[in-house]
């Protein structure tokens, strides 16, 4: 089963490009992020003629989080739980079945960029980040493949970011964010590319600004954490850099994995 994240940055702008990568990597599943789209406004015509179902949770010029499926679509939840004042569409989840018979719990995620620090942004995100992990470590007592996939805007070790420095100050890099994501891999959860490459200079995200696409600037923020029941079945890792390339991309590319299930 091969199963993708990627942050859009806006369905309906990247929609050539999203109905492009469905049929040249036919992911099983596939995690969306940024859609910044009501869930009416989410092309779902043009994606289930590509041979798609669509779980979404839109949102209004921001956030928007939606899962893609070739198989049936089962169990849906929308919002982390925690915090039920919170308006923000950055959680979405299912139950997939697998040609198998199995299944795999996915949730395509939107952590908080958290920026500027010190202020409530930063605190909504961290606050964020505990739900979070509360909410996995429920998950996990289910015993099954489950894959949190999404934009973490973490970025987890200096290796992950060409120029570290650049990102000591921003809550994407701050020990506290850091610490928190540990913390969240500590309940036994396995970030996919770090299981299959210890390399350097892979990175999902660019910047618009400061030629950072051309010089490389990049950084890694948008993963993929498997319970040990989908690590244990991980058979490859794959960034799609090449999408960063496109006439008018995201700013992220797309990180996909194919398990043995």
């Amino acid at each position: 089963m091969r199963i993708a994240t990627w942050n859009v940055n806006s369905v309906r702008q990247r929609l050539e490009h999203l109905l492009g990568y469905l049929r040249d990597q036919q992911p099983d599943v596939l995690c969306l992020q940024e859609l910044k789209c009501q869930d009416e406004a989410f092309p779902r015509l043009e994606v289930e003629s590509a041979g798609y179902n669509c779980a979404v949770h839109g949102q209004k010029t921001f956030n928007g989080v939606a899962i893609l499926s070739k198989r049936p679509i089962e169990e849906a939840k929308i919002g982390l739980p925690g915090d039920d004042a919170d308006s923000h569409a950055r959680y979405i989840e299912a139950v997939i079945p697998s040609d198998s018979g199995n299944i795999v719990r996915v949730a395509s995620i939107y952590l908080p960029n958290g920026n500027p620090a010190g202020t409530e942004k930063y605190t909504y995100k961290l606050a964020w980040m505990d739900r979070l992990t509360a909410h996995a470590r429920d998950l996990l007592k289910l015993e099954e493949p489950l894959v949190l996939a999404g934009d973490y805007n973490v970025i987890p070790d200096p290796r992950d970011a060409k120029d570290p420095a650049a990102w000591v100050r921003d809550a994407l890099f701050l020990p506290e964010t850091r610490a928190r994501f540990r913390t969240l891999l500590n309940l036994g959860l396995t970030d996919a590319l770090r299981a299959t490459t210890d390399a350097d200079d892979l990175y999902t995200f660019w910047d618009y600004q400061a030629g950072a696409w051309p010089k490389n600037l990049g950084i890694r923020i948008d993963h993929l954490l498997l319970s040990s029941q989908a690590a244990d079945r991980l058979a490859h890792v794959e960034i799609d850099k090449s999408m960063r390339a496109a006439e008018k991309p995201s700013d992220h590319v797309p990180i996909r994995i194919d398990l043995s299930i």
